[in-house]
């Protein structure tokens, strides 16, 4: 699988892993490269998404995506990965320490998607009900009254992706400093459907059980106004005896409180 990757800095490595499933890595910056003044990152698009395309024929569910990943440590020639997973990637980060527990030094979990596919539905329950606010429907509405996509294309389509994800915030003033993203809706799909009904909550007690493999150390951010429901990540926090911190802010929080993003991160990933 060819997949595109980008490094920047230098010191002890830590493999990012962007959300989606389907988007790229790239709307995670500028906010995430502030955490390589004392570290090596290693970014890459999952297959499926952004400058990693694949053939429809080829399978993009969650164990691909897991096979990926381990392809990607014996390319770097680690024994052990450090993770610093977003949303989605937060989720993969998780599902890779179930499949390869030996592999993982160290997991940061940041907006972490759900681990039960009861917490996903009702994060698209939460999601839709903030998409259909009065005022963000009164703004798209407006938006296509302006006549903004004729006369200036590219400032319509910075604002339409703004009006796409304004639910993801807390305070939507935020919102102009993400970066604009697209999801491979194939992609995405795929990796749900691959998952199915599920609930990680099980292999995660037995690994708290007597085991050969002692639990990595881990953080947790998570924005209490967060359409993702916080109550999933202080369970996830405790399943993994991780420290788990929580921020005033929505989905974003290297967007919403950059500050307090890079400082827990800084604070607890691998440095040099």
């Amino acid at each position: 699988m060819d997949l595109f990757t980008r490094r920047v800095g230098t010191g002890p490595l830590v493999v990012v892993l962007h959300g989606g499933p389907g988007a790229h890595h790239d709307y995670l910056l500028p906010q995430y490269d502030r955490l390589s003044r004392n570290r090596e990152l290693f970014y890459y698009d999952q297959r499926g998404g952004g400058r990693s395309p694949v053939a429809r024929e080829t399978p993009v569910g969650w164990r691909e995506h897991v096979a990926d990943l381990d392809a990607l440590r014996e390319h770097l020639r680690r024994e052990t990965l450090s993770l610093c997973g977003y949303s989605w990637g937060g989720l993969l980060a998780v599902l890779y320490f179930l499949e390869h527990p030996p592999r993982v030094d160290r997991l940061a979990l940041v907006s972490p998607a759900s681990i039960t596919a009861a917490g996903r539905l009702d994060f698209e329950r939460r999601f839709a009900e903030r998409m259909n606010a009065p005022e963000i429907v009164r703004a798209r509405e407006a938006l296509r009254a302006s006549g903004l996509r004729e006369r200036d294309p590219s400032a319509y389509r910075r604002r339409a992706f703004e009006l796409s994800v304004t639910g993801y915030f807390h305070d939507v003033s935020h919102v102009k400093n993400l970066t604009a993203f697209r999801v491979t809706a194939r992609t995405q799909e795929a990796v749900w459907t691959s998952l199915g009904d599920y609930d990680l909550r099980p292999p995660l007690r037995g690994l708290r059980d007597p085991s050969p493999f002692p639990l990595p150390p881990s953080l947790v951010v998570h924005g209490s106004a967060d359409p993702i429901p916080i109550a999933g990540s202080r369970e996830l926090a405790v399943l993994l005896t991780a420290k788990l911190v929580e921020l005033a802010v929505g989905h974003c929080p290297h967007v919403e409180a950059t500050e307090e993003f890079v400082r827990e991160l800084d604070g607890f990933l691998p440095r040099g």
